[in-house]
């Protein structure tokens, strides 16, 4: 099938037609009347404005573009703020904004400011602390030293490489930790019988802790900066530390499950792993190796430490970008070593809510959708539900992003409802909706370290999709108790 590129991607003619599907739903939303959504039954006036009326065509061009790929999905996120920036904003088109009922518009500097929000630059500074990281080999050597306790035994081995990659994915990204320990344990895999489900459980436990330590911290993976975006917005203040003592415990608790279901489901045939880590040579100067890890220390102590330094942790993430570019450990060119892709496309969730708050769609919805009625834990398992559904097909960041802007629409609108109160508010509905993204794991599409497990073809895709139902349903089982029993 011939292929051609648009806006970077290949097109070919199902992308095509699925992409002049999205455009014509999208106009048409943003082209029929207002008093297609709705009419006030005793004024006789319309209920949404022309503003509100198009930033529903453009939550519904972003979500159909995200689900179905069309094209990447942070080139979605772009142009979604573009559009509100030209059909909403202040400083929009003349034509549009100047209309009757137009109703309020966006401070086109706040839509802007998406691609620079605090929560961006604290994973920035993550991405740009990973690689540092990787740059001088501080991550081999941890690995070397956080795995020699667990010896040769298969058993402890499984274990230790679970509890490893899992904070090692607090810190790094998902994707290169996966990477990281695949190029450590690929020799080793080969060297398992293949009769036996020893393969298996290593195979899978490098996508399993993977995805399941990244909830640790706000950094760990996407969703959660989404989450926490959202929820500082939306007023609530969430520490880094505040953060890790609710989920790091949580994290250990699935990833010893993890370790108990894969010894069962695939136990081992060998009675001995001998694990051989060797890094690449590092082309460093041992003063920038020393500042590296002199800096990681420092980071995370003040990442941890927030309430007794007083320094916010958005503020902290830059502490490494500062240090490595002035050292020269990071230089200009290796700035494109950092997702840009993953931070634009949670821009574009920011902006979002940033567009449904200043139209004052979000207070229209609130008004007109008796939210205070609905049965409150129901909500909040089927926002989550939906969540982890749609992260199994599409990319967790992406489906974090569609579903965070409607919930806290919800959860504002149900803040004064007590049983809603009494499961955790806003900040647990929220939350819920981070850990539901990770869990979702069942498919090698689901996400990057399910794919570069499933390219080793030691596990097959119902092998992956069995332990993934399982840890998914125990995962959402135990979160949500967490958040409603424990709080956020």
């Amino acid at each position: 099938m011939s292929y051609f590129h648009f806006l970077g991607h290949p097109m070919n003619l199902k992308r095509c037609l699925a992409f002049l599907a999205v455009c014509v739903i999208t106009f048409f939303l943003a082209l029929v009347p207002t008093s297609f959504y709705g009419v006030d039954p005793v004024t006789g006036e319309t209920i949404f404005t022309l503003t509100q009326q198009r930033v529903i065509a453009i939550f519904v061009f972003t979500a159909l573009m995200w689900i179905l790929e069309v094209i990447p999905t942070w080139t979605t996120s772009v142009v979604a703020i573009v559009s509100i920036l030209l059909t909403t904003s202040n400083k929009g088109l003349g034509f549009l904004i100047a209309k009757e009922n137009v109703g309020a518009l966006t401070n086109y500097k706040d839509v802007m400011a998406a691609f620079a929000d605090p929560v961006i630059m604290l994973f920035l500074g993550g991405f740009v602390l990973a690689f540092a990281a990787t740059k001088v080999g501080l991550d081999v050597q941890l690995a070397k030293v956080m795995l020699k306790p667990f010896g040769t035994n298969p058993k402890t081995v499984l274990l230790g490489i679970l509890l490893v990659i899992g904070i090692f994915s607090m810190f790094m990204s998902n994707t290169a930790t996966a990477a990281m320990m695949l190029t450590f344990l690929t020799p080793v895999l080969a060297t398992l019988p293949k009769d036996g489900g020893g393969r298996i459980s290593l195979a899978l436990a490098i996508p399993i802790a993977a995805n399941i330590g990244g909830m640790g911290t706000p950094i760990g993976t996407p969703p959660n900066a989404i989450a926490l975006g959202a929820l500082q917005e939306a007023g609530f203040n969430i520490t880094f530390v505040g953060w890790m003592l609710r989920m790091v415990p949580y994290v250990i608790i699935m990833l010893l499950f993890a370790w108990f279901l894969l010894m069962k489901m695939y136990p081992f045939k060998a009675k001995r792993i001998e694990l051989k880590i060797e890094g690449a040579p590092v082309k460093v100067t041992p003063f920038q190796k020393y500042v590296v890890w002199v800096t990681f220390a420092l980071t995370i102590i003040l990442w941890v430490g927030e309430s007794l330094f007083k320094v916010n942790s958005n503020i902290v993430a830059m502490i490494p970008f500062a240090v490595f570019s002035a050292t020269g450990i990071l230089k200009a060119r290796e700035l494109e070593h950092i997702n840009w892709a993953v931070l634009w496309m949670v821009a574009g969730g920011f902006a979002l809510g940033t567009a449904l708050n200043q139209t004052g769609l979000a207070a229209t919805l609130i008004q007109i959708i008796p939210f205070a009625s609905w049965n409150a834990l129901i909500v909040m398992l089927v926002g989550g539900f939906i969540c982890y559904f749609l992260s199994n097909f599409i990319s967790n960041s992406a489906a974090a992003n569609l579903v965070v802007p409607i919930l806290v629409v919800v959860g504002t609108a149900m803040k004064d409802v007590p049983s809603f109160q009494a499961l955790g508010g806003v900040p647990a509905m929220i939350v819920g909706i981070a850990i539901s993204a990770s869990l979702a794991m069942c498919l090698p599409v689901s996400t990057p370290p399910n794919a570069l497990a499933h390219s080793t073809g030691m596990i097959t895709t119902k092998q992956m999709a069995t332990v993934g139902i399982i840890l998914g349903v125990v995962g959402f089982a135990l979160g949500y108790a967490m958040l409603i029993f424990i709080g956020f």
